[in-house]
């Protein structure tokens, strides 16, 4: 698909079944995650700068007050930071490279704000191009019905009965994004996650994960629609 293909503008009846999804609970993507923090090695330097100190801070002025990012459990390496673009593509674009655990928003003059990120399943299995379309903060969560057969545990937040309420244990953490592509959705979504041991690394399930503080950084720069493009490597391959 080229960038002309991309959709841009949202139909009334696309807009509406949006507002539903984020209202009322349409089923959505698996993102849950199952890392565990005692399993992932710190970083043989823990990070003492004070500018990532106050970047992954506590956040109480939050719905829901995030707690501060235990920056010892995750890669300097994946702290947000802008570098010099190695994408290629124009200013404004998303960019996901699943082989590297990045995500770069490029920004004019070669540079672009990278994230780090984690992936889960869903994470790996939906590459190409798309609009982020809509975005949500604190959104609900409603696991597919696939995933509740494999965990029944999990009906109490089904379509049905509502969705799992936004909040700090919900898998899609502070703010969430949704892609769509060639005006339909793709069930693939960028989220945040309190469990930010687990960026930089593959988990058993879920899209593509932020730590909180990241994804709210990345929903205040991103207007909707935006372009973006998810690929193994940061060029597109020949």
């Amino acid at each position: 698909m080229t960038s002309k293909d991309i959709q841009t503008t949202p139909s009334r009846r696309q807009f509406l079944s949006l507002a539903a999804a984020a209202a009322g609970g349409l089923a959505l993507p698996a993102c849950s995650t199952t890392g565990d923090p005692a399993a992932v090695p710190a970083p043989e330097k823990p990070a003492s700068d004070p500018s990532y100190l106050s970047m992954y801070r506590a956040m109480p002025e939050e719905d829901f007050p995030i707690p501060a990012v235990d920056l010892t459990k995750v890669d300097k390496r994946f702290y947000r930071q802008l570098v010099d673009d190695p994408t290629g593509e124009r200013p404004g674009t998303v960019v996901v490279d699943t082989r590297s655990y990045f995500l770069y928003l490029v920004r004019p003059g070669g540079k672009a704000m990278r994230y780090g990120v984690g992936l889960g399943r869903q994470g790996f299995t939906w590459s190409g191009e798309g609009v982020i379309q809509w975005k949500q903060r604190w959104p609900k969560w409603t696991p597919p019905a696939e995933m509740i057969a494999r965990q029944p545990e999990l009906e109490k937040w089904s379509a049905e009965n509502g969705g799992q309420p936004p909040g700090l244990n919900n898998p899609l953490g502070a703010r969430a994004l949704y892609i769509f592509q060639n005006g339909e959705d793709t069930l693939y979504r960028l989220h945040g996650t309190p469990e930010y041991w687990t960026i930089g690394k593959a988990v058993s399930s879920g899209c593509v994960r932020l730590m909180n503080q990241d994804i709210i950084d990345l929903y205040d720069r991103v207007a909707t629609p935006t372009p973006i493009i998810v690929r193994g490597g940061t060029r597109a391959f020949a």
